[in-house]
């Protein structure tokens, strides 16, 4: 436990501590890399922008900026201009989807931040 280390993302406690390559919460048991693919020191947030440049934070609405074609289930479409509120942005999205959100109509689904513009 050292005062260098950042906080536990999950749950926000102090107390983490090294284990090999990763930083690891005693309270609870969440692991994460000390160290980012591109370098980046864990606690450091690297910024996520949208399709024209702007950052995206937690909690932020977006515009569907192109008509995307949903994969599986019943299939469909999110028209272009769709609006997603409360967004979550996340690292471990699967293929370069960086946003988990509700999107009306289609329920819990990952997106890019490149098909998405911040909503005022």
């Amino acid at each position: 436990m050292s005062e260098s280390l950042p906080a536990c993302p999950a749950c926000s406690e102090e107390c983490t501590y090294e284990q090999g390559d990763l930083l690891v919460c005693p309270m609870c048991g969440h692991e994460w890399a000390a160290q980012g693919p591109s370098g980046e020191v864990a606690g450091e947030e690297s910024s996520v922008k949208d399709a024209v440049g702007n950052v995206l934070s937690d909690g932020d609405t977006v515009s569907v900026v192109k008509t995307l074609k949903v994969k599986g289930g019943g299939g469909g479409a999110i028209k272009a201009g769709t609006k997603v509120k409360g967004i979550r942005l996340i690292t471990d999205g699967v293929g370069g989807h960086d946003i988990d959100a509700t999107v009306p109509g289609f329920g819990r689904m990952q997106l890019k931040s490149s098909v998405v513009k911040k909503s005022v």
